[in-house]
């Protein structure tokens, strides 16, 4: 009986290290198999870098603003009775707007002239008899000062009625009708409102270095996404007298022809002006960048050998680069580059330093100094 419990316990004693020493050879090859593995490579576009040389120009975010802006308003309470205008029409200084409901003034009006037109024969008559010694001084200063009294409240009602006719301050475009016929107005109630947008100014903010730069009367350009293709041309009429304590920039005024009104109050602008000397620079699509509070940086393709087995293949370095200014899809490197390099335009946020790739340029990312909107 021992005897055949020590041959069952040899036997599962044979079995068990038959199946670990089969494991321990699993494992072994997995191990094996992962120490030469390789990442497959990634897809990648590239751009070829190219020194050019661009103008020094200042780029930032202006915002359009009318000449003169108001919200038209109801001046003293009423009914509209009249309205002259349409939302979104051209009017000229002066021009009738709206007229309000005026039966009960012109009723006192008719009254008080009535009044008026009395008291201008009483006073005739108290003069003459002034004159003759007839009534006392004091009797013809009274029938003097009721004539100048009525004539006074003459005036007065026939300025309430003008008042209830509300003109154009002057020459603009009209926004959007906020009242309606027969509606009654409360007084500085708004009805609509204007804008003069030719010329019109564009504001902006730069930053405090550049301040000594900025001159009254220097050109600038200005282009907004909405409007491809089209540039507008102005000059910088006016500086702020103080710096913002928050963004430290300076507040400039520049203002524009705007012919035909397609610049419109609000409208966020690209606004460019000349700093000075040309600089060379290497120009890359925006998306090869990698933006990082550490650095900015690329990844340049080049042949990289493998530490482990010595082979070369086609991998990407990460390298640091100093970005200064932009134009359209462009983005200017100045240090960090070198003419010739390839770096990775589109794809590179999958990528690490050394990582193997595979190059596949026919389709290339936008890398236009002047994009078409319509055309992305």
């Amino acid at each position: 009986m021992a005897k055949r419990m020590f041959i069952v316990l040899l036997l599962m004693a044979a079995l068990i290290g038959g199946l670990g020493f089969i494991k321990y050879r699993q494992v072994e090859t997995a191990i094996a198999a992962g120490a030469s593995f390789q990442m497959p490579p990634t897809s990648v576009t590239t751009v070829v870098a190219k020194r050019e040389t661009w103008p020094s120009t200042l780029s930032v975010i202006g915002t359009a603003a009318a000449v003169q802006g108001v919200t038209v308003s109801a001046d003293l309470p009423g009914t509209v009775d009249k309205i002259h205008f349409e939302s979104g029409q051209a009017v000229h200084e002066g021009d009738i707007l709206v007229e309000l409901d005026t039966r009960q003034e012109r009723a006192q009006l008719a009254n008080i002239e009535a009044q008026r037109d009395l008291a201008h024969i009483q006073y005739g008559r108290s003069e003459e008899l002034s004159k003759a010694g007839v009534i006392s001084k004091s009797e013809y200063d009274n029938a003097a000062a009721q004539q100048k009294a009525t004539e006074a409240q003459v005036n007065d009602v026939k300025a309430a009625i003008a008042r209830k006719t509300i003109h154009a301050p002057f020459t603009g475009v009209l926004g959007l009708r906020q009242i309606s016929l027969g509606q009654y107005l409360a007084a500085g109630q708004s009805i609509v409102s204007l804008q003069s947008i030719n010329p019109i100014y564009v504001n902006f903010g730069v930053p405090q270095q550049d301040t000594p730069k900025m001159k009254i009367g220097h050109s600038v350009r200005v282009t907004s996404t909405d409007l491809p293709g089209v540039g507008f041309a102005g000059k910088i009429t006016a500086l702020d007298s103080v710096i913002n304590e928050q963004t430290r920039n300076i507040q400039i005024q520049a203002t524009l022809a705007n012919p035909g009104g397609k610049l419109r109050p609000g409208m966020y602008l690209q606004v460019e002006f000349p700093m000075g000397v040309s600089r060379d620079v290497i120009p890359l699509p925006a998306s090869a960048i990698n933006y990082a509070p550490s650095g900015d940086s690329v990844f340049v393709v080049g042949d990289i050998k493998d530490e482990k087995t010595g082979k070369t293949y086609r991998g990407v370095r990460q390298q640091i680069v100093k970005i200064d200014g932009s134009r359209g899809d462009q983005v200017a490197i100045i240090t960090g580059l070198n003419a010739g390099d390839e770096v990775v335009s589109a794809g590179a946020f999958r990528l690490r330093n050394a990582a193997p790739v595979l190059v596949n340029n026919s389709v290339q990312p936008s890398n236009s100094p002047k994009p078409n909107p319509e055309e992305s």
